[in-house]
């Protein structure tokens, strides 16, 4: 449970009672409970890894590094304040990347591709310990001050941890994601491209819940950052976390406090504090780190697609490298060059989830009638909303075609969803109207 367990469970005939004590003020979005056949791993004397017995020695091996992580955070804005930070690794049909539930956070068995290189994840819902949990959202309109917070810090935790080289293509990446989600969102002066949102009585909160919060608002901070001074805007934010502690937070509150204790009029002017959060689109003065490992992925994924040979592309490379390497080809191959690509590094079968992905999004783009039976089998086997739901876009959008692929694994795979999966794909499927 979302708590901190109080003694061992007593048991009396065929009925066991568990106590968890939460000493805490927290939001109750927060409070969760978890039942089922699982086995608990020890990283550390405050962290440690649940898991169904089947998936933990791969989940604890993952996930393993939990104590370093801890201290990373600590390091950077002050104590872990709740006890115990605890990973509870979910069955696949968990909707989302992760969800932050105090001393427990839930986690996609999605993150596990073998060699740590999606534990971002991880930094991710441990960075929530502070944004999201300790200072949280007043209201879903401010979702940013949870997720923009949280995703500048989870960056920094792996910049701590893997060094700055790995920390900058994640950032690179994340940057990509924003223009996507601008994009998606109807362009850079949509609405729904602010900070600070209009989630009025007629609208689902979940239609707030964008790659905006997340990237935006950590492109908002960076560009703090770099305006004031990395020593002295991580002093402010540290403070921040202290002074507000157990305390709900909304855009003006944070806007307020970052003028009185942190910039100058000049500086906040300079930065354009209100245009960030009250205004659509990305300001022009918005940092963009950039990837000194890019630009060799970039030139190897346009020579490839101008007729080059396989070898050229980046074979012994990072998850990153290899995404980016996916994403910059262009989105109409000949099926000869996808085979060779699937030849040689097998994607259409990669248990790495992150490139899984990013290779269906391209074969299927292309009809490449070898990814029918990947996607089918990716769709099936797991239900993260992340991955599904813009699969299943792809296809509706891809006329006959795809049309009458989606039908047939959307029939198959919806039974083992989640509801908040079936739902989003639901709509973008019309199954309801359907069936």
């Amino acid at each position: 449970m979302s708590g901190l367990a109080t003694g061992k469970p007593t048991c009396a005939a065929d009925r066991c009672t568990f106590q968890y004590k939460m000493d805490k003020p927290v939001a109750p979005y927060l409070i969760a409970l978890a039942v089922g056949d699982i086995a608990f791993k020890s990283t550390g004397p405050r962290t440690g890894i649940w898991a169904e017995p089947a998936t933990l020695p791969k989940a604890a091996y993952e996930f393993g590094e939990l104590e370093k992580f801890v201290a990373a955070a600590e390091g950077l804005y002050g104590p872990y304040r709740w006890g115990r930070y605890d990973v509870l690794v979910l069955p696949p049909s968990f909707p989302f990347g992760g969800m932050e539930n105090p001393t427990l956070t839930f986690a996609t068995p999605t993150a596990i591709a073998g060699d740590r290189s999606l534990v971002s994840l991880i930094a991710h819902e441990l960075a929530h310990s502070w944004s999201g949990n300790l200072v949280t959202n007043a209201t879903w309109d401010d979702f940013w001050l949870n997720e923009g917070f949280t995703s500048y810090f989870e960056n920094r935790i792996m910049e701590a941890l893997y060094g700055k080289r790995r920390a900058d293509m994640e950032a690179d990446l994340a940057w990509t994601d924003m223009l996507a989600a601008v994009k998606d969102a109807g362009g850079p002066a949509a609405k729904d491209t602010q900070l600070h949102l209009d989630l009025d009585a007629a609208r689902d909160p979940d239609d707030g819940m964008t790659q905006i919060a997340y990237d935006k608002g950590a492109a908002f901070l960076r560009t703090i950052e770099k305006q004031v001074g990395r020593a002295r805007w991580d002093a402010y934010l540290r403070s921040y976390f202290d002074r507000h502690a157990f305390q709900p937070q909304t855009s003006a509150g944070f806007l307020t406090d970052l003028k009185s204790k942190l910039l100058t009029p000049a500086e906040a002017k300079t930065i354009g504090v209100d245009t960030w959060v009250y205004s659509p689109g990305i300001p022009a003065n918005a940092v963009h780190v950039t990837s000194a490992a890019f630009p060799a992925v970039d030139a190897a994924a346009k020579a490839y697609a101008a007729g080059g040979p396989v070898s050229g592309v980046p074979g012994k490379a990072t998850t990153q490298e290899i995404t980016r390497f996916i994403t910059q080809l262009p989105r109409k191959l000949p099926a000869e060059r996808l085979k060779t690509l699937d030849i040689a590094f097998g994607w259409n079968t990669t248990g790495n989830a992150e490139i899984r992905f990013a290779w269906l999004q391209l074969a299927l783009a292309n009809h490449y009638a070898p990814a029918d039976a990947s996607a089918e089998q990716f769709l099936t086997s797991q239900g993260r909303r992340k991955f599904v739901a813009p699969l299943f876009q792809q296809l509706m959008d891809s006329g006959d075609w795809g049309h009458k692929l989606a039908m047939d694994i959307y029939g198959k795979a919806r039974p083992g969803y989640h509801a908040v999966t079936q739902v989003t794909v639901d709509r973008i499927t019309g199954w309801k109207l359907m069936n």
